[in-house]
C-alpha cells in the first residue's frame, strides 16, 4: 500500500472536495496523522515439524580371531611284532618193556564133621474127648463125657553135617617186569610274539580360530524436529481509521544497535535497546504499521551488503514477533548502501568514522 504522510496545516482547508474523503475528519493545525487499516488480527501457534524422522543406524562390528596352539597327531601309534621261535631239548623216558606178572598156586578146601538137632514137629495142644462117666446114667454114649485140652511135646531129629574147615585159596608168585629206555625231542619253551606298543608321535601347531563371529549393532537414531511459530488468523481486519501521532515518529528514528562486523545476529545488548526505544512506541500506537531499515556503509560487495541489511531488518522483526508483535504491522527493508548519508561512496577514500555514520538501524511508522 502507498505510504502516505500528512501533516496538515489551516492551508489544507482548501483541498479539494474528492481529496477531503481520504483526508482524517476535523483534523487540527499542526497535528500528524497515520492511516490505520484495522490489521488482521493474528495469534502466533507454536508447530512441532518433524525434518527428519527417526531411522536406524546398523554397524557392523568385524570378526574376532584368537591364535591357539595346538598338539597333533602326525603319526598313529602301532605295533611292532617279533616273533621269538620254540626251544628243544631232550629227555630219556624209561618205559615197562615186558610187564611183570604172577604165578598162582591153589589150596583146595577142607572139611570136617558136624551134627544138628532139628525140631521136625512142633509142640501142640488139641481138645479131646474122654471116656463117660461112670455114674452116667444116660442112655447116649456121648452124653456124660468130658473135654480134656491135652498138650503134645515137639519132635526132633539128629542130622549129620559136614563142616568147611578151610575154604579154597591160592597164592601168587610175582614174576618181575623189566624196563627199556629212549630218548627223545621235549618242548622247552613254545614260540611266541612278543609284542612292542610304538607310541604315536606329536606335533605342535599354531592356527588362527574365530573368536566371536561379525555381527551387526543397531542404533537408533531419534527424530530431529523444529518449533516453527506460525500465525494464524483469529480476527479479521480491513477497517480504515486515521490515528493522530507524534510528528517526529514519520520521519526515521535511530535504532542505536552495534552490530557485530558482518554479522546479523541481535546481541542481548541490542535485544535491550529494542525493548526500551521501539516497544514503549508501539505499545502507545496499537495497530500503526512500522518499517524497520537497515543500512550499511559501501565497504565491501553491493550484493553482499544488501543481503546483510536485509537480514539485519529481518533479525529484529523476528525479535518484536517473538514479544507479541503482530507480524503484518513489521515491514523489514534492507537498503544495502543504497543511501549513504555522506559521500562515502564506492571508490571515495573516507575514515572508519565516516563510514560508521552510514552503518545504521532505523524505524518510523508508516501508513497501512
Amino acid at each position: 500500500m502507498k505510504k502516505t504522510l500528512f501533516v496538515l496545516v489551516f492551508a489544507m482547508a482548501a483541498t479539494t472536495a474528492t481529496m477531503a474523503q481520504d483526508l482524517p475528519a476535523n483534523p487540527e493545525p499542526g497535528k500528524c496523522y497515520v492511516r490505520c487499516t484495522t490489521p488482521d488480527v493474528y495469534v502466533n501457534e507454536t508447530v512441532t515439524l518433524t525434518v527428519k524422522p527417526a531411522y536406524k543406524i546398523m554397524k557392523t562390528v568385524p570378526a574376532t580371531f584368537k591364535t591357539i596352539t595346538e598338539r597333533v597327531e602326525v603319526k598313529a601309534a602301532g605295533k611292532k611284532l617279533t616273533v621269538i621261535p620254540e626251544k628243544w631239548g631232550t629227555e630219556t623216558v624209561t618205559y615197562v618193556s615186558k610187564s611183570g606178572g604172577n604165578t598162582l598156586r591153589v589150596t583146595p578146601a577142607s572139611f570136617g564133621t558136624g551134627s544138628e538137632l532139628i525140631e521136625i514137629k512142633p509142640a501142640y495142644a488139641q481138645w479131646e474127648l474122654g471116656a463117660a462117666a461112670p455114674d452116667c446114667t444116660s442112655g447116649n454114649p456121648d452124653d456124660c463125657r468130658y473135654w480134656c485140652y491135652k498138650g503134645y511135646p515137639a519132635e526132633f531129629t539128629t542130622v549129620a553135617t559136614t563142616t568147611l574147615t578151610s575154604d579154597a585159596s591160592a597164592s601168587k608168585t610175582p614174576i618181575g617186569s623189566k624196563n627199556g629206555t629212549y630218548t627223545k625231542r621235549v618242548l622247552l619253551e613254545a614260540a611266541r610274539v612278543v609284542e612292542e606298543i610304538i607310541p604315536a608321535e606329536f606335533r605342535e601347531i599354531t592356527k588362527t580360530v574365530l573368536d566371536k563371529d561379525a555381527y551387526t549393532v543397531e542404533e537408533i537414531v531419534p527424530a530431529v524436529t523444529k518449533t516453527v511459530t506460525k500465525e494464524v488468523l483469529k480476527e479479521k481486519g480491513g477497517l480504515t481509521t486515521w490515528k493522530e501521532v507524534e510528528c517526529a515518529l514519520v520521519e526515521y528514528q535511530a535504532l542505536p544497535i552495534n552490530w557485530n562486523s558482518g554479522s546479523a545476529t541481535l546481541t542481548n545488548a541490542a535485544k535491550t535497546i529494542i525493548d526500551t526505544r521501539l516497544m514503549p512506541v508501539l505499545a502507545q500506537n496499537p495497530g500503526v504499521k512500522v518499517e524497520l531499515a537497515s543500512h550499511t556503509d559501501s565497504q565491501g560487495g553491493a550484493t553482499s551488503n544488501q543481503n546483510l541489511s536485509e537480514r539485519r531488518a529481518k533479525a529484529v522483526a523476528d525479535y518484536l514477533i517473538s514479544k507479541g508483535v503482530n507480524s503484518s504491522l513489521l515491514v523489514a527493508n534492507g537498503y544495502g548502501e543504497t543511501k549513504l548519508l555522506n559521500r562515502c561512496k564506492d571508490g571515495v577514500s573516507c575514515t572508519a568514522r565516516e563510514h560508521a555514520v552510514n552503518r545504521r538501524t532505523q524505524f518510523r511508522l508508516i501508513n497501512n
